[in-house]
């Protein structure tokens, strides 16, 4: 369980998701020595003998997190794969096993399940991910996607939330703001179409940021070249929740503070 910073709603009460975590799971305590990172980093970690499994799972719902009236399901798959990579990696850890989980309601013909699969089929080759089983049942509205994401690392050299220290560089892994950019783009599309059904809308001009928000990619990249430069980074975090809200959390896990220069801040031109 990972502490993805969304609004939850909790009897009339609003509070984020991490408090909601904390509140729930604070009379859990661990029983195994296997269990080394339990809930509030982007993975848990989970060791045995010499080597380390980097666990971690997050669960996509129509209405909340997708709007299948401009998300194609094959990008929809894609992205549900896309989104645990990224917090395996976030750990340092390379991913290599995906779980798929499915409630579907039928209005979902067998086809659009294809399309559906076919999407994550293309992230698992992509990051070279196997996909080992999950789960399928019928939800009574609507679509709801589960994955789990496993990575493995021998030793201890999995990076995390924690590990800041004093005059450490904070730095992102590339430009900001354009998958939200893409957001507020396909919204503002879909309200034109709900007025004018008849309408083309013409998006050559937000490809880029359209892109971003419906096909993101996981830095992969970055923890190889981390380990072609023999770097180690004191701590680590995934940000698709926000800048801001990620420092919030490496801060309070450091007990640090962070100085931000907001000239440079890599912000998207796309």
């Amino acid at each position: 369980m990972d502490d993805k910073e969304n609004d939850v709603s909790n009897n009339q009460q609003n509070i984020s998701e991490i408090e909601l975590i904390k509140r729930i799971t604070k009379s859990f305590k661990n029983k195994n020595s296997s269990t080394k990172i339990d809930i509030g980093d982007d993975a848990a970690i989970l060791c045995f003998d010499k080597t380390n499994l980097a666990v971690s799972q997050d669960i996509l719902v129509e209405g909340v997190h997708f709007d299948l009236s401009y998300v194609p399901l094959k990008h929809l798959g894609y992205k549900s794969v896309v989104v645990n990579v990224s917090d395996i990696i976030s750990m340092n850890v390379k991913p290599s096993q995906a779980l798929v989980s499915i409630a579907v309601s039928n209005r979902f013909k067998i086809e659009a399940l294809e399309e559906l699969y076919e999407g994550i089929r293309l992230a698992c080759s992509a990051y070279g991910v196997d996909l080992i089983g999950g789960d399928t049942t019928s939800s009574n509205k609507g679509l709801m996607v589960s994955v789990t994401c496993i990575g493995t690392i021998e030793s201890n050299k999995f990076t995390l939330r924690k590990g800041s220290k004093e005059e450490d560089l904070l730095v992102v892994s590339g430009d900001l703001g354009s998958a939200y950019m893409g957001l507020q783009v396909l919204e503002r599309e879909k309200k034109v179409f709900e007025v004018n059904p008849k309408s083309q809308p013409d998006l050559s001009n937000y490809s880029d940021c359209i892109e971003r928000q419906l096909k993101p990619e996981a830095r992969v990249d970055i923890i190889n070249h981390l380990k072609e430069l023999n770097i180690h980074p004191t701590s680590m975090i995934d940000i698709s929740d926000g800048l801001s809200t990620e420092i919030n959390h490496l801060s309070d896990n450091s007990g640090l503070s962070f100085h931000i220069y907001e000239d440079k801040i890599p912000i998207s031109e796309h």
